[in-house]
């Protein structure tokens, strides 16, 4: 596809896995590689745009990233997407629910929801807060990832590293508050949906509930990566698999 460089694991039934913000499509989703294998999956593993070997971008853009990921749907694909990318797959879903054989998302920004619980309140404050602040881009992004339950401290100096080119294509993108999602189209689709969370961040569980509990999707908490669910080991993974295979 013009402008968008995928990277494919495995044959079968296409899914579609998009990562989220400060990594590319294969070093976010490298874990769930072995999925390929499990029943006959092909997972095509896009890297947004401004990301890894895709064009160029000024910002990430959720809206953007939906545009992309419809074109790469074919007659029919699962969606999953994680963290900023789980907006653009919200969005492919919605506007294409016939091509649209399952739907999973971990721990999507869509900050605007779970607003009646306090602790989603001021996760949405506290991104917000560090939107606007005038730093460094090193000191500006462990403040973010702090902020969404990501320890800098406890990542290799290697990974912060890689993140540094990307991190203004974070800073300057739409912002995750802004979308305006697409609950009620979302919700009359058949196909079968599933929000993840990953029990660490009390904010990210009420905004996962609330969405869930909107386009009537199943839930599920699977502890231990914080907000990096996918590596969060087995439990994700059977969870990913149980959603596929009940679409069939």
């Amino acid at each position: 596809m013009d402008g968008i460089f995928v990277t494919a694991w495995g044959s079968g039934v296409p899914v579609i896995l998009v990562h989220g913000s400060l990594a590319t499509g294969a070093e976010e989703w490298d874990a769930q590689r072995a999925l390929a294998d499990e029943g006959g999956f092909r997972l095509v593993v896009p890297d947004r745009r401004g990301y890894g070997r895709s064009a160029a971008a000024k910002g990430e853009d959720f809206l953007r990233d939906a545009e992309d990921i419809v074109d790469l749907m074919g007659d029919g694909a699962h969606l999953v997407g994680h963290s900023y990318g789980g907006l653009g797959v919200l969005f492919a879903a919605a506007r294409r629910p016939e091509a649209t054989l399952s739907l999973a998302v971990l721990e999507p920004p869509a900050l605007a929801l779970g607003q009646s619980h306090p602790g989603a309140r001021r996760l949405l404050d506290e991104v917000r807060g560090i939107w606007s602040r005038d730093l460094p881009d090193e000191e500006w992004v462990a403040l973010f990832l702090r902020a969404v339950g990501s320890d800098p401290g406890s990542l290799p100096p290697a990974v912060l590293a890689a993140m540094g080119p990307t991190i203004p294509l974070l800073r300057r993108g739409r912002p995750p508050w802004e979308a305006a999602l697409p609950i009620a189209e979302l919700a009359r689709a058949p196909f079968p949906k599933l929000v993840v969370s990953g029990g660490h961040h009390e904010g990210f569980e009420a905004i996962c509930d609330d969405l869930g509990e909107k386009i009537g999707a199943s839930r599920a908490v699977v502890a231990g990566a914080g907000h990096e669910v996918q590596f969060a080991g087995p439990a994700i993974d059977e969870a990913l698999l149980a959603l596929w295979r009940s679409a069939r």
